[in-house]
């Protein structure tokens, strides 16, 4: 009988060490291989976005979210159920640990390494001067008063942020094939305290949001999660995908939630520079930006802290590792993507 349980732990162990084997050869290939994310991406994860998102699709609730409490749940059983059974313990806990770095790797990690999306684009991202960021910031301003609607917001986003992306997928061939419905988080207390407006799954390919937050930023956080299941990691171009997918949506709330993003994004930049522009252009917000705005501060700053400060290190650090080297501070490059595509629009 123990021989027999002892052969068992072994065969788990030894599954769970090809996984892990396996998910270092993918993300070695990636880093190593020239143009093999972008030829993964392509013909390889479109086709598990298809297969894999459909499957989880099918639960009108976040099956990553459910997946992992159950996890937890099961793993804490099981831990007393074994304890000092220590050796299936760690087997199986290898076995865990190799499936999930097997999924993060075929599923996400790969995709770090494909070509950018701003390539498509032939946008001219360089150094701008603070005149150019106050033109860009002066047209984001007109743009927010001219679409600002505050009876905007109605069930239907998450399909609509599906049709945002489909149109965009029209203009952009990398973007163009099957994306699942995003899903809202049940608790979405573990987003916010981590300062989270969404999440990528890639465990069950699945864009996850956080429903809780001011309703200005859901459209955009929709086409910002929907833009990794085309394999577009980056966080700056995922912003820069959501900006884009919501200003050329038919959806008017759509086209404010890309508008005022960008151009917190924008001004963010403009304060640094420029004080004295950036308060005149915050005084000529319309009422309903203002108090958009407003509830936004709000809403994350009760979720400020040493959770948050942690989790900050932590996304910091994930990033870096995935080869995004300035790590949370390439959020920011979404700034120069923008940029270039104002220029290019005033050609």
């Amino acid at each position: 009988m123990r021989t027999g349980k002892n052969n068992r732990n072994r065969k788990i162990f030894f599954a769970g060490v090809m996984l892990l084997a396996a998910a270092g050869a993918g993300q070695l290939a990636a880093r190593k291989i020239p143009s093999f994310g972008t030829w993964y991406a392509v013909h390889v994860y479109a086709v598990l976005v298809s297969v894999v998102g459909r499957i989880w699709g099918i639960f009108p609730v976040s099956a990553a979210e459910l997946g992992l409490y159950g996890l937890g749940l099961v793993s804490l059983w099981y831990v007393w159920r074994h304890r000092g059974e220590w050796s299936s313990i760690a087997s199986r806990a290898v076995l865990v640990v190799g499936a999930a770095a097997f999924l993060y790797t075929y599923q996400c990690g790969i995709n770090y390494y494909r070509k950018p999306f701003s390539s498509e684009l032939e946008l001219e991202a360089r150094q701008s001067s603070v005149e150019e960021l106050a033109q860009l910031c002066r047209y984001l301003t007109q743009k927010v008063n001219e679409t600002a609607d505050s009876s905007a917001y109605e069930y239907g986003w998450v399909y609509w942020g599906r049709e945002a992306m489909e149109n965009l997928g029209e203009i952009y061939p990398g973007l163009a094939g099957y994306y699942p419905r995003p899903k809202p988080v049940t608790i979405c207390w573990i987003l916010s305290v981590q300062q989270l407006c969404g999440i990528y799954s890639p465990f069950t390919v699945e864009a996850n949001y956080n429903q809780k937050m001011p309703s200005y930023n859901i459209p955009h956080t929709l086409c910002h999660e929907l833009s990794h299941l085309r394999g577009y990691m980056r966080e700056d171009e995922a912003n820069f995908i959501g900006y884009l997918a919501c200003i050329q949506s038919e959806r008017r709330c759509f086209q404010y939630s890309g508008y005022l993003t960008g151009w917190v994004y924008a001004t963010n930049a403009l304060a640094a520079q420029d004080r004295e522009t950036y308060a005149r252009l915050y005084n000529s917000l319309c009422p309903q930006a203002l108090a958009d705005l407003r509830d936004n501060s709000e809403f994350w700053n009760r979720y400020e802290g040493k959770v948050a400060e942690v989790a900050n290190q932590m996304n910091d650090t994930y990033l870096k590792i995935n080869s995004q080297e300035e790590g949370v501070r390439t959020y920011g490059r979404m700034v120069d993507l923008m940029l270039a595509h104002y220029r290019q629009l005033e050609k």
